[in-house]
């Protein structure tokens, strides 16, 4: 992932917004750094894809300083939306006519001379790998087919900040992990992405940043390793299948859990490689070898439900074997 830090492509402080008498965001703060992949995370009704459309223009927020690409939106959400592609989560392809004339109809709308358009829509049609199906209706196109041609519809007007609000809900694997490519390919060229996902390997995949958004606040933030790290609970477990070599290891580690009847030892770590050596280099030490290292460290899904979910509902950590 590349991280470029020239500049905010997004700075928002005390953002707030409210739906009648329910409140939405509650004062958030966001810092996007030009040319990185910020995800937002929450539950369903957090309220991530109102914050796509304050930052976007299409909502007005009720209250906060908001720039995007250097442009105050309250002064002029004009030139923000100049800079900017949003892709929602509901796709923007018209059905009805074909792959290339939705490009050459988004053409038009950014007001690209006729020759100049189809050199566009030619190039990003190439790009997605679409020629072969642009003379094709559009509702005859795949979900990922759909989602491909959205994005290049997107990227027209050459934005260099690009809104993916759940970008591959409904899609298969093969085509997440295309859309994820085309997103590492915009990122590699400078552009900023915001992306909303309720799909936490795709962030655990490609975002710089991560915010948790729960209740309109911002539970948290960071790269997706300082998240986790706010999870307990990460140790190392091994196993053995001589009864001798167990009792011995246990008699010997401190701070070990352990497991009679399983012939385990559980002891508390952060999965660090320092860590992991030191375990490694005292069982050679003492001349004791396990049948089975395993790692079990928290992952996003565990601060998703740490961050998000009812109290008492812990989430397993995942296992690494080793």
């Amino acid at each position: 992932m590349m991280t470029t830090t020239h500049g905010s492509a997004i700075a928002a402080t005390g953002l707030r917004k409210s739906f009648g008498d329910k409140t939405v965001l509650q004062g958030i703060d966001l810092h996007v750094p030009t040319g990185t992949v910020f995800s937002l995370l929450g539950p369903n009704g957090a309220g991530k894809t109102t914050v796509v459309n304050i930052l976007s223009t299409l909502v007005t927020a009720d209250a906060g300083d908001i720039r995007v690409g250097g442009h105050d939106i309250a002064v002029d959400p004009q030139a923000v939306r100049a800079g900017i592609g949003v892709t929602g989560q509901f796709s923007a392809v018209d059905g009805l006519i074909t792959g290339e004339e939705n490009m050459l109809l988004m053409a038009d709308l950014h007001h690209l001379s006729r020759s100049e358009g189809r050199r566009v829509a030619a190039e990003l049609l190439e790009r997605f790998d679409l020629v072969e199906a642009a003379k094709k209706p559009a509702s005859t196109y795949s979900g990922g087919m759909k989602r491909r041609l959205d994005i290049a519809m997107t990227l027209v007007g050459s934005p260099r900040t690009i809104f993916l609000d759940e970008p591959t809900t409904g899609l298969d694997p093969r085509s997440r992990h295309t859309m994820w490519q085309i997103i590492r390919e915009l990122v590699s060229g400078g552009v900023t992405v915001f992306l909303t996902t309720q799909y936490l390997e795709e962030a655990d995949q490609l975002a710089d940043r991560i915010a948790v958004l729960n209740d309109g606040r911002i539970a948290a933030e960071g790269t997706a390793e300082e998240l986790k790290r706010l999870i307990p609970g990460g140790h190392v477990r091994l196993r053995f299948t001589d009864p001798a070599a167990y009792r011995s290891a246990a008699a010997e580690l401190r701070e070990v859990t352990r497991d009679d009847e399983a012939l385990t030892l559980q002891i508390p770590s952060g999965g660090s490689q320092r860590e992991l050596r030191s375990i490694l280099d005292w069982l050679d030490t003492a001349g004791i070898e396990a049948d089975e290292l395993t790692v079990h460290t928290p992952d996003l899904d565990d601060v998703f439900f740490a961050l998000t979910g009812p109290a008492g509902v812990p989430n397993q950590p995942k296992e690494n074997v080793r």
